[in-house]
């Protein structure tokens, strides 16, 4: 092979059979990555900023003000919600308001959990693949080498490079779609906590503020 430069379709096409399910893995990878991506953006998850507002209604007494925020609120299109089925049960008590939270909360944190069970599978399945395939490739070169009337170095580099091509994609594939998978759960943990806090803290506003009555 010399100095030449090799191309990406060469390297694919040296890796063998097995660079096929990687290749599946790998735009897998990417399109959950973006689709995840996308999402979070979308679905704002500032806690903070209608947090405020909330509060200051519910201390002015003025619980359906409160409800009108989360209601009408557009940019919290996650943590809005949430809130809101808290409120509106605090008629019921704060054992209701718990629960009721806890449902939404959970509800929408599926949510925005959706999909990355996939990257652990594909942070596990793609190095394995790629060991297969290079389990299989070195099968192959030691095959070459047998049957090889004269064995030289280069026979034996060549083979093993051919080999090896598998493993790298895999862990290459292994590695973005691991990084990915903590990053996006580390950002909705963050999420989660604020709203336990948070929602923690508007129910005890709200029995304060009906106590005061």
């Amino acid at each position: 092979m010399g100095d030449e430069k090799m191309t990406l379709l060469q390297f694919f096409q040296l890796g063998g059979i097995f660079m096929w399910p990687l290749l599946i893995f790998s735009i897998a990878t990417v399109a959950l990555i973006l689709e995840r991506s996308i999402f979070l953006l979308i679905h704002n998850l500032k806690v903070k900023d209608i947090f405020s507002k909330i509060i200051e209604k519910i201390d002015l007494g003025d619980l359906k003000s409160a409800e009108e925020i989360c209601a009408k609120s557009k940019k919290n299109k996650v943590s809005a919600p949430i809130f809101l089925g808290a409120i509106k049960m605090a008629r019921f008590g704060e054992h209701r308001m718990e629960k009721c939270l806890e449902a939404e909360a959970s509800k929408k944190i599926n949510d925005l959990e959706r999909g990355l069970n996939f990257l652990v599978a594909i942070g596990s399945l793609a190095p394995i693949t790629g060991f297969l395939g290079t389990v299989s490739g070195m099968i192959a070169a030691f095959r070459n080498i047998a049957n090889a009337d004269d064995i030289n170095a280069q026979l034996v580099a060549n083979g093993i490079f051919e080999a090896l091509i598998t493993t790298a994609f895999g862990l290459t594939i292994a590695i973005l779609a691991v990084a990915a998978y903590n990053i996006f759960t580390n950002i909705i943990d963050n999420f989660a906590k604020e709203i336990e806090q948070s929602g923690s803290d508007i129910i005890s506003s709200i029995l304060f503020s009906q106590n005061k009555k």
